[in-house]
């Protein structure tokens, strides 16, 4: 089994004004095959966790530490942290002119496993991931995420993630901008990955419409860069029908 620990997170980011702290002390445990939904509202500093597991420069960790089975993994680089068995998805992937999916996905692949695939084989696996997630074949040639839509932006990194199939994944708002028939299928995705049984999920989500779909072992209150409240699923349809009010009264 393996964990996902953050321990006493603290992040803050430059302003204009001088560094600003976004999170105040994140304390959260992921074990495999559990799925954690993050749930507040905007500017509650959700995004700046996300990013800040996987490395982005923009976020300076301040205190505290991110361990993946033991190792902290903060003080690795992205494509360490990778290779050591995270993934994130971001709530507004990038465009890559010039580079195919296909050769992106096949790049990644041999970055996380030291080796090429054999390419017949690999092939054919990535027109099955695309195949599952209702993208044609011949989406593989297009630039990555250029002149995408919104749900095959979001398709294609689930398909990234069955793929390269990483220890845990963080997925930063993946039902942001779907349509019903999208976000259906992105969620049967993050089933499929989470029914293997030694996957980790922390899904962060403004809404509970995703958890229709995807079944959270624990739901948690994010508020003014920390969590306010933990609880089952049973939480998420409480917020659902109350709102954040009560949590952003508490943390002025």
């Amino acid at each position: 089994m393996s964990t996902l620990e953050i321990k006493n997170l603290h992040v803050s980011v430059n302003t204009e004004d001088g560094a600003k702290e976004i999170l105040r002390g994140v304390d959260l445990t992921v074990n495999s095959g559990e799925v954690h939904a993050i749930m507040g509202p905007n500017g509650s500093g959700k995004s700046t966790l996300a990013y800040s597991i996987a490395g982005h420069p923009k976020y300076t960790v301040t205190d505290g530490e991110v361990l993946l089975d033991g190792e902290n993994i903060l003080e690795l680089s992205v494509d360490e942290r990778a290779r050591a068995g995270l993934f994130l998805a971001m709530q507004y992937p990038v465009e890559v002119p010039g580079v195919s999916v296909a050769n992106f996905l096949r790049t990644a692949k041999t970055a996380i496993d030291g080796e090429a695939p054999k390419l017949r084989t690999w092939v054919k696996d990535v027109n099955a991931a695309l195949e599952r997630v209702t993208l044609d074949p011949t989406f593989a040639q297009r630039s990555v995420n250029e002149g995408f839509s919104g749900g095959e932006k979001k398709r294609h990194e689930i398909a990234q993630l069955e793929l390269l199939n990483p220890k845990f994944a963080v997925l930063d708002e993946t039902d942001s901008g779907l349509d019903i028939d999208a976000l259906r299928v992105v969620s049967e995705g993050v089933n499929r990955y989470t029914d293997q049984g030694d996957r980790g999920v922390l899904l962060i989500t403004h809404y509970t419409r995703i958890l229709q779909y995807i079944k959270p072992d624990f739901v948690h209150v994010f508020v003014a860069g920390r969590l306010a409240e933990s609880g089952g699923r049973e939480l998420a349809d409480q917020l659902e029908a109350e709102g954040y009010d009560k949590y952003v009264k508490a943390a002025v």
